[in-house]
């Protein structure tokens, strides 16, 4: 892959499902080269209806994972565990009908799950995150689509915090296809230094996503974008960079990633204005 800036369907519709598939042409003619789909309900999307829009538009297609309490891989209900894995396999078979390279996402837990567990317990929730999603990436790998795991910040998970710690997950699951999903607004929040969190990562970085520091337009706020654009070039990352943020309309979505107001003049707005910022900042870092 050469390094391609997408957007997420979360800016646009929720859930999204193939009648939303007319968006493509106006994802394209912004200039983005990449529509992420996350798939929350995967009744709603097809592989036809999907390749039909990115062949039309000239977009490719990246898949996301949406992990409610029903797909929680390391839930202590085996039934939930269950749920999860068939789920992940479906995203994975999409993303292989689709030209995904992977499936991302925080698919260790479940958004919003948030415990203070004794050691024992926390490593026995870890080991389960382990064990099934080396299940997963398994059978991710014989249709060849790969997992990009993703680290939330504290307020959203209690399980995967930073890179290191998505790290040490994709050590303990130990399968080729399997790295991390980074994403500056998690990174904002829980990263000492984004060169050093990133250069230390350097071999498990599948997939990279934007977001201003308040989940706003990319270079409206806080974020350091000149240093992580610099360090994404140390490592000579070349994937996708896909600009992400949520429609604060949708109640489920926005409960989980406590988004409580608008953040942009409008959704349209962070769309342009954030795929304008973010290709600047890649030709300035020479990525």
């Amino acid at each position: 892959m050469s390094l391609q800036i997408g957007l997420s369907s979360f800016v646009l519709a929720s859930p999204f499902s193939d009648s939303d598939l007319s968006v493509a042409s106006d994802v394209s003619s912004m200039g983005y080269e990449v529509l992420e789909i996350c798939i929350e309900d995967p009744a709603l999307l097809s592989a036809a209806a999907i390749n039909k829009a990115a062949a039309e538009n000239n977009l490719k297609i990246s898949i996301c994972g949406a992990f409610g309490p029903d797909r929680d891989v390391s839930s202590d209900d085996p039934e939930i565990r269950v749920k999860g894995i068939a789920y992940l396999k479906e995203c994975i078979d999409l993303a292989s009908a689709v030209g995904s390279p992977f499936v991302s996402g925080p698919m260790y837990s479940t958004t919003g799950k948030t415990r203070l567990l004794p050691p024992e317990a926390r490593k026995a929730q870890l080991d389960l995150a382990v064990n099934n999603l080396r299940e997963v990436g398994e059978y991710a790998a014989t249709k060849g689509v790969g997992l990009a795991i993703e680290p939330l910040n504290r307020f959203e998970t209690d399980l995967i915090n930073t890179l290191e710690q998505g790290v040490e997950l994709c050590k303990k699951i130990a399968l080729e296809n399997v790295g991390l999903l980074i994403d500056t607004f998690h990174m904002n929040i829980e990263e000492k230094s984004l060169t050093e969190s990133i250069t230390k990562s350097q071999k498990y970085i599948f997939h990279v996503q934007v977001s201003e520091n308040d989940r706003g337009t990319p270079g409206s706020g806080q974020v350091r974008w000149e240093e992580f654009f610099s360090a994404l070039k140390t490592i000579n990352y070349s994937g996708w960079v896909v600009v992400e943020s949520f429609l604060p309309t949708v109640a489920e979505i926005a409960r989980a990633v406590s988004l409580w107001r608008p953040v942009a003049p409008s959704m349209d707005y962070l769309a342009r204005e954030g795929r304008k910022f973010i290709a600047e900042a890649v030709t300035a870092s020479g990525l």
